[in-house]
């Protein structure tokens, strides 16, 4: 894995199989989500730490890409500075 991206999807993808089991939740499959759900919220973090050292405004992990509906061209957000 070579971005942050790249590393959230397989965890994300490691979070979904642990969670789709038809059996009952055991105590170790349970630790396991804790612990991917863990290395999710931390790099988060990391990503908000980055955004404030570098002065960026957007992270697509926090705020991903919209998909605008058909005859949308455009959002526009306006934000006041304070």
């Amino acid at each position: 894995m070579s971005t942050m991206a790249e590393l959230r999807a397989a965890l994300m993808g490691t979070l979904g199989d642990l969670r789709n089991r038809e059996q009952p939740l055991d105590v170790d499959r349970a630790k396991a989500i804790a612990q991917v759900a863990g290395v999710l919220v931390e790099t988060a973090k990391v990503e908000v730490d980055y955004l404030k050292a570098t002065g960026g405004i957007k992270s697509e992990f926090i705020e991903p890409e919209q998909t605008l509906p058909a005859g949308v061209l455009g959002i526009r957000q306006h934000r006041l500075k304070g």
